[in-house]
């Protein structure tokens, strides 16, 4: 018999949301230019827009803001910090920073080169912006199923090693500072790596002395997958895959708006302590002295909690991956196109699929998360054409194979009857999805686009 389960926690505290009517919606939606990103949150019900930031914290967290000790230099917070990444993550350097593109952007200037190349699985979007802005390029060699939103292979995030082989055999090993390895992939729909490729991958780069440095924002919801779909890892702790997972690697950057369970925070931790001295010399720059980086005491309290809590048992992620996957089943079950297997933060919604009367170059999966939040007041994002930006050289779009709106659950935020809710207005957008429009630029930014672009309707697009 099939056995319900919940979550492993209970309610201590409520925030009250607003339910908006169609109309109010109406005028929200065209005041934001069709940008799910800049409506007020006010007039968002159910705000899947993001896992960054928006995880409800524990008792334990709240307690520790209290414990933050404020000191400027050699804050005693700091050290925890340092002993919670060492214990979990098992990198001996920890620089810490206000979030995770702090990291990405101390890592991209200390280590590439103008005309570097650097491979990673497919690119993220800040991450990407990043090595470019260091005068680097970006070059995707992620698993070809990937790309493919209806294939059910089991570790899209995989880098393909054939790829990889051939962009260092075409531009030398000291031409790739390092390879980019992100942990559950968000823009393919949150999809894990296998522990084999991360082993792989690993020693073939030490083997040409190139470093390999982790996007580990996401690494323990790769843990679980791996424990649940990896031969001789279903009796292995999360815990103890996560310190695997790191140990393929020479570092990491960590937004620990997600997995660590706090609202603001992340670091670059790494193993040479030369990279670290590098590192530490950008952040009193750039961020903040060393021993707080861009958090205050009482925010690396908070973090070193998060991080201890997220790995103490298994009922945690099992639990988060488990309400993600609620979701995804109840839109497979009925028949709408979504990204598989369902991944780990989020469901992924296959709006060129969808939308298929619209070309992509008016935007699909812009045009649907606005739709969904008129039907519902629930608040997606795109993640397609409009993310993916213009080529550097050429100035046109980027068209990427995935076009897809992305419904991400915040930890321990919402419950099953908010999932519902979500499942039904998709199922009720999708019935009626060749009434919805294309759109254009009314504002387009010069990178970053899809934060602040603006839209309008083309009608027949």
């Amino acid at each position: 018999m099939h056995r319900s389960w919940a979550e492993p926690w209970k309610i201590k505290m409520v925030e009250p949301i607003t339910m908006t009517t169609r109309d109010e919606r109406e005028r929200a939606i065209h005041e934001a230019g069709f940008n799910t990103f800049l409506l007020r949150a006010r007039d968002v019900y159910i705000d899947l827009l993001t896992d960054s930031g928006t995880s409800a914290m524990s008792d334990r967290q709240w307690s520790a803001l209290m414990l933050g000790d404020e000191s400027y230099a050699g804050a005693e917070s700091f050290y925890k910090l340092v002993d919670a990444v060492r214990d979990v993550y098992g990198y001996e350097e920890l620089i810490p920073t206000h979030q995770g593109r702090g990291a990405e952007h101390l890592l991209s200037q200390i280590l590439i080169k103008p005309g570097d190349v650097v491979p990673g699985n497919m690119y993220f979007t800040t991450t990407r912006f990043h090595q470019e802005y260091a005068g680097g390029v970006f070059v995707d060699v992620i698993v070809d199923e990937a790309h493919d939103p209806s294939s059910d292979f089991p570790f899209k995030g995989n880098i393909d090693l054939g790829k990889l082989r051939a962009v260092v055999a075409e531009y030398g090993a000291d031409r790739v500072p390092y390879v980019s390895f992100e942990t559950n992939v968000n823009m393919a729909g949150g999809q894990p790596a296998s522990m084999a490729n991360l082993r792989e991958v690993y020693d073939y780069c030490s083997a040409h002395g190139i470093l390999v440095m982790l996007d580990a924002t996401r690494a323990l919801e790769n843990a679980y997958f791996i424990q649940q779909r990896e031969a001789g890892y279903g009796n292995r702790s999360i815990a103890d895959i996560l310190g695997e997972i790191t140990s393929y690697s020479d570092g990491a950057t960590v937004s620990s708006k997600k997995d660590n369970l706090v609202n603001i925070g992340g670091f670059l931790a790494v193993r040479d302590p030369e990279i670290a001295r590098r590192a530490r010399a950008l952040l009193v720059a750039f961020e903040g002295l060393h021993t707080y980086g861009g958090m205050s005491g009482r925010d690396m309290e908070a973090l070193a909690e998060g991080i201890r809590e997220m790995t103490a048992t298994d009922d945690h992620v099992r639990a988060r991956v488990g309400q993600v996957e609620y979701l995804g089943r109840k839109l497979i079950d009925a028949g709408i196109p979504v990204v598989r297997p369902i991944g780990g933060h989020g469901v992924f919604l296959n709006a060129k699929e969808i939308l298929d009367h619209l070309a992509q170059d008016h935007f699909p999966a812009q045009a649907l998360a606005a739709a969904i939040y008129r039907d519902s007041g629930v608040r997606g994002m795109e993640r397609g054409i409009v993310s993916a930006g213009r080529d550097p050289e050429t100035g046109e779009n980027r068209h990427p194979n995935l076009e897809l709106v992305r419904l991400t659950i915040p930890r321990r935020v919402y419950t099953q009857s908010h999932m519902d809710v979500t499942a039904e207005s998709v199922i009720s957008v999708y019935e009626h999805r060749h009434e919805i429009d294309g759109l254009r630029f009314t504002y387009e930014p010069e990178s970053l686009r899809f934060f602040q672009a603006r839209f309008e309707e083309v009608a027949g697009g």
